[in-house]
């Protein structure tokens, strides 16, 4: 007979169950967790798509739209670092991220009205701020359920919302765009953030209903199933190395999560800002059409990114899985400006340009919850998501910026493809025995 764990409670599990238990974990987790980031990251970049008419009703440059786009990121910084992490971790997931939610939906949907840029800066400064808590709470909030052998597929998982907000997104925002111009005397790109904000009321009622905050709160499992996972996380947390509040400040090993994430997230926002801008310029001209060719690199990516965790959590390797598509999607990035009006391998190459974009991210937060427990991945986290995004600020304000004054966006792709390329390079700076585990 097979060891069992917790053999002293009643509705004790085997090991053998063990990979049943968390995969009835998975399934009450990580589709909420999942539709919540596809509606957040859909809310965040659908300004991309509404920048194809958006800017010539209102008047725009680029670089008034590169600024916009990119100062979401300072509201995400200042208020994000560490309160939010902290306050999720004393008042609950439920609530915290519901609230999160609710106040972003509201101020997506009022960019309706933006007339001015300085409307256009405020609006995106106030979404920053209120979307702050999402993502480094989803992390943090997966540390409670999951010990880091497992992590890498479940963060996969849950960042499969960025592409998928792409293969749903492109084509409704496609359609929105192409389709309800002058209705009840609005803009295209008016009804684009009025629609689109709805889902994320949705979703903060559907995370009130259904969410737990921690394991020992999930009465849909039973007491060996928590006994079974609180000991999984115990056990995990005695192999890291920082536990306290002020580690998750002090320790290098942040400060250079932190410079990874900054070089990989100008790739990820400048995919995400400007996809729609770089298939139209390479001979789609019509919304509906930009929509629906969208649509493929995210899906392509979608698959792409849980084929990689597998492979990194199978091979309990960390680095080379996020090493070798770094540097992939740089040099994709130079295929994609080399041939930018040859619609077929511009859209060849932006394919696998978001396929390795996605996954450095999602396979690099693998890294600090490895390296942190407890408080210091509280505050380890929020720190190495809200400085790392600061890059989400500079890479479209530079792209704007430079596409004002050369007329052309391709300085700002070959700055994306160095980017990646320094954030790849930089990953084999973390000893493997910290993450290969």
């Amino acid at each position: 007979m097979s060891s069992i764990k917790g053999m002293a409670h009643p509705g004790a599990v085997g090991q053998t169950d063990e990979a049943r238990v968390y995969a009835k974990v998975t399934w009450r987790l990580i589709p909420l967790l999942f539709m919540c980031y596809v509606v957040a990251y859909l809310d965040r970049v659908n300004v991309g798509f509404a920048k194809l008419q958006m800017l010539k009703d209102l008047g725009f440059s680029e670089t008034v739209y590169g600024l916009g786009a990119g100062i979401f990121f300072i509201g995400y910084f200042l208020f994000e670092v560490p309160s939010n992490n902290i306050i999720l971790h004393k008042v609950g997931a439920r609530v915290w991220i519901a609230r999160v939610m609710i106040t972003w939906a509201v101020i997506s949907a009022a960019t309706m009205f933006v007339t001015t840029p300085t409307m256009f800066y405020l609006v995106r400064f106030l979404l920053g701020i209120a979307e702050a808590g999402l993502f480094p709470g989803v992390i943090l909030y997966l540390t409670y359920w999951y010990p880091s052998k497992r992590r890498s597929k479940m963060i996969a998982l849950f960042m499969t919302g960025i592409p998928v907000a792409g293969v749903i997104g492109g084509p409704v925002s496609g359609w929105i765009m192409h389709s309800m111009g002058g209705m009840n005397g609005w803009a295209s790109w008016q009804w684009l953030f009025l629609i689109e904000a709805i889902p994320s009321v949705i979703m903060a009622v559907a995370v009130l209903a259904c969410l737990q905050d921690r394991v020992a709160d999930a009465k849909w499992l039973t007491e060996g199933e928590r006994k079974l996972i609180a000991d999984d996380i115990a056990h995990d947390q005695k192999q890291t190395q920082s536990h306290n509040l002020r580690d998750g400040f002090t320790n290098p090993r942040v400060w250079l999560m932190c410079g990874i994430y900054f070089f990989f997230a100008i790739g990820l926002y400048g995919t995400g800002f400007f996809l729609p801008t770089l298939i139209k310029n390479s001979g789609a001209t019509d919304p509906l059409t930009v929509g629906m060719l969208t649509m493929l690199p995210y899906a392509a990516a979608t698959i792409a990114m849980i084929l990689v965790s597998r492979s990194s959590d199978a091979r309990r390797e960390r680095r080379w899985h996020i090493t070798a598509p770094a540097w992939i999607g740089a040099l994709s990035w130079v295929v994609a400006v080399q041939f930018s009006h040859n619609l077929v391998v511009a859209m060849a190459a932006l394919t696998v340009v978001t396929c390795c974009v996605v996954i450095t991210i999602s396979q690099f937060w693998c890294l600090p919850t490895a390296i942190l427990s407890g408080a210091a991945a509280v505050a380890g986290i929020a720190v190495v998501n809200s400085l790392g995004n600061l890059s989400g600020f500079l890479g479209p304000f530079f792209i704007g910026w430079v596409s004002d004054k050369t007329h052309s966006t391709d300085i700002g792709l070959y700055v994306m493809a160095v980017s990646i390329f320094i954030g790849g390079a930089l990953v084999l700076r973390v000893k493997k025995e910290l993450v290969n585990r």
